[in-house]
């Protein structure tokens, strides 16, 4: 295999850190260990560029995996080598208890189908974690004969055991250190590589989803679900890459694993790990009724209430789930948390405690292509990281440098902030390191559409409360207000409710003899310099027409448009894009003069608004002939309002009442009027 630079890159900053990826599927399919395991051994071994060094720590990770994990059928073989030489090793998942009757701790090697092998409360105090569930270590177990020949003896002892996981004390600042030598992409790319999927595969797109599994990792008490297609590996990342996080199996769950033991105080998953990961979501259950209302008060707060103790855990909910239908169809038959069970299915309150819901639909399906051959940081090394990121809060770099619109209530800023937070981690996870407008504007669309899709969700279902989604926000004392929308409820190509960038208006013709009525967007771009001008090559002669009297009125009242702003010190570029057949443009001067104002002013048009109306070079509005099919046009566009001159009031005494409760219209008496009412609040 040929060392890419990048490769040379990472080993360079991460020396003794890397591992070919190409290598560790290899091994995790030949022996029944998860990735992380046998990554850590490649780790130790083979963590090098050097093809013959790899050569050689490869014959050792593959002796001590033919010699420590125990295939299927093998289970005496070891139990005799075990009795044969007094004690052996072994890599295996081990999980303990508490044994009441002989007031000791025995454990469970799932292997080795050992269900009462003794072990000291010594290893026990170190590793807590082995009482919830387990993990995988390296095990010495003996076998004492003197103890088999007693009655109800346990021959079988854990002598020690190692955690598959780093110890380094040190492992921030190399993480640290070898981010530093990485542009923002190359660093996206490494943390991609390092959980095995190969980012030249990969769209922007793809790469926002991937990294967004990631959050709950290095953001303490983060809800997030992920709901797509079967086959784009949802499951894997928790199950397979860190010793860190916990899957609960087909969702189903007791509060006494999830939460604490009332019998014996025992902590549950969500003490012990950073991130507990119910799979297939739609089998969520409790064993006891009030189960999902615990799990609901702890998304809240981080704190569950058994007796009279109220116990705080820091453990992430992630649930993960498949679509039986695509993403469209479904939102046509109800709305996106349909494969939720029925106890959470329709709980706005459940959804409000979902700080992000991840596209899974956005994520593609795995095949070889996915999976990278190149090498990527050592998975016990990048956990360590993440979990060591946990015990810090990035969301201040909001301060002052960000602003959010009044449509974000306080459960949305909570889920904002925390997304934008696990971001800035992952990205620069050394919080001295300078993040550029441009990333920081990264992370913050990325975090406000994942939570408006919650939002999105939760109006759905009808709750008056949840009707203002249109999610916004500010970059900057003087910055532009921007809105965020979820792509699957949004095209550029279709009338949105969400307010457009300054600039941007819909308007519709108003015809000619040779053609009809056509809805056009009109795209105006403002910049240093003076004039308008026009884009489309060749420009229609109606439609130039109609620009020709808007920067007329534009110059000679912006008094009353844009105040003691000077539009001649400005240059203005303007596109017109159709979506019917129509393209002559006639008619759309007052749409046109709405853009120019928008544009100098640095505010948005209102959401879901089609502006109608002519003017000719005096600032008198021509008369609308068609207004009554203009109206249905509109409607069948998916405008939400209209806003026409208020001469076509008469005439649309004629439009039906079916067509009239479609849409808000509104009329304005002169364009001052109209701008006033143009404008988003």
């Amino acid at each position: 295999m040929t060392t890419s630079s990048f490769d040379i890159k990472l080993a360079k900053n991460f020396e003794g850190l890397i591992v070919r990826k190409d290598l560790v599927r290899k091994f995790s399919r030949q022996y029944p260990v998860p990735t992380y395991v046998v990554e850590f051994l490649l780790g130790r071994y083979c963590a090098t560029t050097d093809e013959s060094e790899i050569e050689e720590g490869l014959k050792i990770v593959q002796k001590q995996l033919n010699e420590r994990t125990v295939r299927a059928g093998e289970e005496e073989l070891f139990k005799s080598r075990a009795k044969e030489s007094g004690r052996i090793k072994l890599i295996d998942i081990i999980s303990a208890r508490l044994d009441e009757k002989t007031d000791s701790y025995v454990a469970t090697l799932p292997s080795l189908q050992l269900k009462n092998v003794r072990i000291t409360p010594d290893i026990i105090r170190e590793n807590e974690r082995i009482l919830t569930g387990g993990f995988y270590a390296e095990i010495t177990l003996s076998y004492d004969t003197y103890i088999a020949q007693e009655d109800n003896g346990r021959a079988f002892g854990v002598d020690s055991l190692r955690p598959i996981q780093i110890s380094k004390k040190d492992t921030l600042t190399q993480l640290f250190n070898g981010r530093l030598d990485f542009t923002t992409d190359e660093w996206k790319d490494a943390l991609l590589q390092s959980i095995g999927f190969n980012p030249s595969k990969l769209s922007l797109r793809n790469k926002d989803a991937i990294l967004l599994r990631l959050v709950p990792f290095v953001e303490r008490n983060y809800n997030l679900i992920e709901l797509g297609p079967r086959g784009t590996g949802k499951s894997h990342l928790f199950q397979q890459v860190s010793p860190y996080a916990h899957l609960v199996s087909g969702g189903k769950a007791t509060v006494a694993k999830m939460f604490v033991n009332n019998a014996n105080g025992q902590r549950g998953l969500v003490c012990q790990y950073d991130v507990v990961c119910f799979d297939e979501v739609s089998g969520i259950s409790f064993d006891q009724k009030d189960g999902v209302n615990i799990m609901k008060g702890y998304m809240e707060s981080g704190e569950f209430s058994r007796g009279k103790e109220s116990i705080r855990a820091e453990g992430s909910m992630v649930m993960v789930g498949n679509f039986d239908v695509d993403v469209q169809h479904q939102q046509r038959v109800g709305h996106l948390f349909g494969p939720l069970p029925p106890e959470m299915r329709d709980d706005t309150a459940f959804m409000d405690r979902i700080h992000c819901y991840l596209p899974g639909w956005d994520i593609p399906k795995t095949n070889p292509d996915l999976y990278t051959s190149q090498f990527g940081l050592v998975s016990d090394f990048l956990s360590q990281c993440f979990t060591e990121l946990r015990r810090t809060n990035r969301s201040t770099i909001l301060q002052n440098r960000v602003h959010f619109g009044g449509a974000l209530s306080g459960r949305d800023l909570t889920a904002v902030n925390k997304t934008v937070s696990g971001l800035m981690k992952l990205m620069f996870p050394n919080p001295d390191m300078p993040v550029s407008d441009e990333d920081l504007e990264w992370a913050i669309r990325l975090s406000l559409e994942v939570r408006r899709r919650v939002k999105e969700q939760q109006k759905r279902i009808g709750s008056a409360e949840f009707r203002n989604t249109h999610f916004s926000y500010t970059m900057g004392a003087d910055g532009v207000e921007k809105f965020v929308s979820t792509p699957e409820l949004f095209s550029e190509n279709a009338i949105s409710s969400d307010p457009m960038e300054p600039g941007l208006i819909w308007t519709i013709s108003t015809g000619t003899t040779d053609e009809g009525s056509g809805l056009f967007k009109i795209e105006i771009s403002e910049g240093p310099g003076s004039g308008v001008k026009i884009l489309n090559r060749p420009s229609p002669p109606s439609f130039s027409e109609s620009v020709k009297c808007a920067e007329q009125n534009f110059y000679s009242k912006k008094s009353v448009l844009v105040g003691d702003r000077d539009p001649r010190s400005h240059e203005f570029m303007i596109q017109l894009r159709s979506f019917d057949a129509a393209n002559s443009g006639k008619g759309t001067g007052v749409a046109v003069l709405m853009g120019l104002a928008s544009s100098l002013l640095k505010k948005s048009i209102k959401g879901g608004l089609v502006v109608i109306g002519e003017l000719n070079l005096g600032g008198s509005i021509e008369i609308v002939y068609n207004p009554v099919s203009i109206v249905e046009l509109a409607v069948e566009k998916g405008a939400l309002s209209i806003l026409m001159p208020v001469s076509c009031r008469r005439q649309l005494l004629d439009l039906s009442d079916d067509m009239a409760t479609k849409i808000d219209i509104q009329f304005y008496l002169d364009i001052r009027d109209a701008l006033l009412k143009a404008l988003a609040e």
